[in-house]
C-alpha cells in the first residue's frame, strides 16, 4: 500500500498504536536462573535454553543479542498473564555475553542486568562462562561467622595465661570466666577470653535451632593475638582454641618485656604433641558439623603472616627447634629467606635485620613475597588443599584482603586463579569467598574467587538507605536515609557485577569483625569506643529498624551471614569493640526468636534462596521488591518512614498473576513481629498496602 503524504502515514501509525496495547515494561525480565536458563551453569561446548518473559500479547519480537549477532527467540510458552520466549545457543569455552531487544509495533527497547534501557550498555551485559559454577549447598546458604575466642569458653584447661605472650608491647592477659562480659579494651590483642572450638561444638545444638548452614570462622591457625590475623604456622589449629595435652615451659619473670625473653611459654603451641592434638580435634569438629547437616569455612590469610611465624621466627621462638627450619629473621641462609621482602640482603644486617616489608608497614605483619619466591607460592597452594582435603574436609575459605595479595594485579589475578584450581581439585564442593570493597568484576570471571562478601551490593548501600550511617559509624549523613533512588541505583550497579552463581552465595551480612555493629548504627552516635565509651554503643538504638533489615538480609539474593551475637541484641562500635563476646545469660531472646522465625522462613522457600529479584515499585523511605520462581512468588515492602504508609503497587513485575490472591506471612511490628495472616486480592496486577511506621511485610502469592 502506498500513502499519498507523510500526513497519511502518520494517522495510519497512530490508528496501530491506539490499537496495540502499551508495551508493558513491567512485565519484561529475565535473569541468570535455573527458569531463565537452563542448565543454570552450562558446561563447556554445551547448548543452553536462554528465556525472557514479557507480559502476553504485548509484543511482537524478543531478540537475544549477542556479539553483533541477533537470534530470534520463539514463543514457548503462554500463561494466563505472560508470554515466555526461548532461544537455544550452543556455548564454547569462552564467555558468552548477551542481551535482549524487544519489538512491540514502533516500540522498541532493551533489557539487560541493569533493567529496561534505550542503550547498548556493555558494563550490564549477561555473562556465562561454560564451565563455572558454585557449590550448589552455598546458594543462599544461611552462614554464622563466628570469632572463637569470643563466643563462648568450652575448655578452660586451654585458656591464655597471664603473661604467656608479649606481642606489640603487650603482655598477654587471660580474661576470667566470671568476667565473660568485659568490653574489650580498645587495643585489645593481648586479651584473651577463653573461647575456643571446645565451646562452639557445645554450641551447635543452639546453632541448629537457630537453622544456621554454615559456620565460618575467623581464623584458627597458631597465632599469638586474640583476633588471630597474623598467623604464626598455617599448618595447625591453635592449641588455644583446640587442646593443650603437654604444658610444658616456664611463666615469665615479672619485668621481663623482651621479645625472645617474654616467649619462652610459647611451648605450649609449639608443642608438637598439642598441635597434632588440635589437628586431631578440629578434623573431629567438622566431622560433626557435617553429620549435622551443616559445613565450615576457614579464614585464609594469604596476603601477610605475623612477625611470630615459623617462616620469619623474627622472635627466635623455632631457633633449633626440632622439626622446623631456622627462619628467614635468624639467617641470610634460611629455607624461608625468598618468602619475604627483605630490602637490604647484604649478611651483616642477620641476624636482627628489621627492613622486611610489612603490609601497610606493620612489622608484626610481613607482607609474603609471591613475586619473589616459587617456594612460598607452592607452599600456600598446599596449604589450601590440606584443610579443604582429608581428615579435615573443611567446605572452603573465606580469603582476607584478597585483593592486595602480590605486588601487582598479574600476579594477584595468577594467584587467584591457581589457588581456585588447587583447591577445587582437591574438594570441588569447596567454596572460594573473598573479602572485597568496591567491584569485584576481575576476579568473578569464573576462573578465580566463586564469590565475595557483599558490602558493595548488600552492607553498604543498605546501611546508608536504613539508618544514614556509615559502616564503620564514622559518618552520619541523615539526608541519605530513605533515598530509594540511591540504594537501587547502588544495587543495581553492583548486583550486575556478579554472575548468577556468584550473587547467589554472596556473604550479605549487615555487622562482622571490621564494622560497627548493625545495631549500634540505629542510634546515629558518630565516632569510636576510645572517644564516645563502650556505654554509648548501646544507647539509643532501633530495633524497629533492625528488624527491618533482617527481614531484608533473609529475603534478599546470597547467603544471609550473621555476625555471632547480632542475633541477641550485642551492640559495639567498630574494631575492637564490635569484638564483644556473645551474651550468654543476657540475651534478647525476642530478637533470637525473630531471627529464627525469619531464618527458616528463608531455608523452607526456595524461591527465598535462589528465585529471581526484581525491584517493584518503590519511593523514597518505602522499598518494594520481588523474590520469585515459577512456583512461588513473594513480595517484600518495608516502610523506613516515622510515618504510617500507604501505597498502590503494581506487582507484575514479581511474575505475578493480574487477578493474583497474596496472604501477609511474616510482618514486623513497632514492638516485635507478627505471623498473623491477612490476605490481599490484586486487581489488574496492583495491590494496596498500608504498613505502620519503621516496619516490613512479607507477602506470599496463593496459588
Amino acid at each position: 500500500m502506498k500513502y499519498q503524504s507523510v500526513y497519511e502515514l502518520n494517522k495510519v501509525q497512530q490508528y496501530i498504536m491506539q490499537m496495540r496495547p502499551i508495551l508493558r515494561k513491567h512485565a519484561l525480565f529475565s535473569d541468570g536462573t535455573k527458569d531463565y536458563r537452563i542448565p543454570m551453569e552450562p558446561k563447556e561446548n554445551e547448548t543452553v535454553t536462554i528465556r525472557f518473559r514479557t507480559y502476553k500479547n504485548n509484543v511482537d519480537v524478543v531478540w537475544l543479542c549477542s556479539g553483533g549477532k541477533k537470534y530470534q527467540m520463539a514463543k514457548a510458552e503462554t500463561t494466563e498473564t505472560f508470554d515466555y520466549y526461548s532461544v537455544d545457543i550452543k556455548l564454547g569455552t569462552e564467555m558468552f555475553c548477551y542481551y535482549f531487544e524487544i519489538v512491540s509495533g514502533v516500540l522498541q527497547c532493551r533489557y539487560d542486568r541493569y533493567g529496561v534501557t534505550e542503550d547498548i550498555r556493555e558494563q550490564y551485559f549477561f555473562k556465562i562462562v561454560p564451565g563455572f559454577s558454585t557449590p550448589e549447598w552455598s546458594k543462599g546458604a544461611v552462614m554464622y561467622q563466628i570469632m572463637v575466642d569470643r563466643f563462648y569458653n568450652g575448655d578452660v584447661s586451654n585458656d591464655v595465661l597471664d603473661r604467656e605472650y608479649y606481642y606489640i608491647k603487650t603482655l598477654s592477659s587471660r580474661i576470667a570466666p566470671e568476667q565473660w562480659d568485659k568490653v574489650p579494651e580498645n587495643f585489645g590483642v593481648g586479651e584473651f577470653y577463653g573461647g575456643d572450638i571446645a565451646g562452639v561444638w557445645k554450641k551447635l545444638d543452639y546453632l541448629a535451632e537457630l537453622g544456621v548452614e554454615v559456620i565460618y570462622f575467623n581464623p584458627v591457625f597458631v597465632s599469638p593475638s586474640s583476633h588471630k590475623y597474623d598467623i604464626q604456622d598455617y599448618d595447625h589449629i591453635d592449641p588455644h582454641l583446640g587442646k593443650i595435652i603437654e604444658d610444658e615451659g616456664e611463666l615469665l619473670i615479672e619485668g621481663e618485656t623482651d621479645n625472645r625473653k617474654a616467649t619462652r611459654y610459647q611451648t605450649r603451641v609449639t608443642s608438637q604433641k598439642n598441635l597434632d592434638a588440635s589437628n586431631a580435634f578440629f578434623a573431629d569438629f567438622v566431622r560433626e558439623v557435617h553429620k549435622r547437616g551443616m559445613k565450615v569455612i576457614l579464614d585464609g590469610v594469604f596476603n601477610h603472616c605475623g612477625s611470630f611465624n615459623c617462616w620469619l621466627d623474627r622472635e627466635g621462638i623455632y631457633k633449633e627447634k626440632e622439626g622446623f627450619h631456622t627462619g628467614a629473621y635468624i639467617s641470610k641462609d634460611s629455607p624461608y629467606h625468598t618468602y619475604f621482602g627483605f630490602r637490604d640482603n647484604e649478611e651483616k644486617y642477620w641476624p636482627g635485620n628489621k627492613s622486611y616489608e610489612g603490609w601497610w608497614g606493620f612489622d608484626t605483619l610481613p607482607k609474603l613475597n609471591y613475586e619473589g619466591s616459587r617456594e612460598l607460592y607452592e607452599d600456600v597452594m598446599r596449604i589450601g588443599k590440606k584443610w579443604v582435603s582429608p581428615p579435615y574436609n573443611a567446605d572452603g575459605w573465606r580469603l582476607d584482603v584478597a585483593e592486595d595479595l602480590g605486588h601487582s594485579r598479574e600476579l594477584n589475578h595468577q594467584f587467584w586463579r591457581d589457588f581456585r584450581n588447587a583447591v577445587k581439585e582437591a574438594n570441588p564442593n569447596a567454596v572460594i569467598l573473598a573479602e572485597h570493597y568496591g567491584d569485584p568484576k576481575e576476579w568473578l570471571a569464573g576462573d578465580q574467587w566463586d564469590t565475595i562478601m557483599n558490602y558493595a551490593a548488600f552492607m553498604e548501600p543498605l546501611t546508608w538507605f536504613l539508618t544514614g550511617m556509615e559502616k564503620h559509624s564514622d559518618e552520619f549523613h541523615p539526608e541519605r536515609i530513605g533515598k530509594i533512588g540511591d540504594f537501587e541505583g547502588s544495587m543495581r550497579h553492583f548486583m550486575a557485577s556478579f554472575m548468577m552463581p556468584s550473587l547467589q552465595c554472596a556473604m550479605n551480612q549487615l555487622s562482622n569483625h571490621d564494622h560497627s555493629r548493625f545495631l549500634t548504627r540505629t542510634n546515629h552516635k558518630v565516632g569510636r569506643v576510645e572517644s564516645l565509651g563502650a556505654k554509648a554503643a548501646e544507647e539509643g538504638v532501633d530495633l524497629r529498624v533492625m528488624r527491618e533489615a533482617v527481614v531484608i538480609q533473609m529475603t534478599w539474593p546470597g547467603a544471609p551471614t550473621l555476625y555471632y551475637g547480632d542475633e541477641a541484641g550485642l551492640c559495639g562500635f567498630t574494631d575492637p569493640d564490635d569484638r564483644r563476646t556473645y551474651p550468654w545469660g543476657h540475651e534478647n531472646q525476642d530478637l533470637i526468636d525473630f531471627h529464627r522465625e525469619l531464618i527458616w522462613l528463608h531455608r523452607k522457600n526456595e524461591a527465598l534462596r535462589t528465585g529471581s529479584f526484581k525491584f517493584l515499585e518503590g519511593e523514597d523511605q518505602l522499598l518494594c521488591y520481588a523474590r520469585f520462581n515459577r512456583k512461588q512468588q513473594f513480595v517484600v515492602i518495608v516502610n523506613n518512614d516515622d510515618r504510617e504508609r500507604s501505597k498502590i503497587l503494581n506487582i507484575l513485575g514479581g511474575g505475578i498473576p493480574l487477578d493474583a490472591k497474596l496472604r501477609q506471612i511474616f510482618t514486623t511490628t513497632p514492638r516485635g513481629y507478627s505471623l498473623m495472616p491477612r490476605d490481599y486480592q490484586a486487581e489488574q496486577g496492583k495491590i494496596r498496602v498500608t504498613l505502620q511506621e519503621k516496619t516490613a511485610v512479607i507477602l506470599e502469592v496463593l496459588h
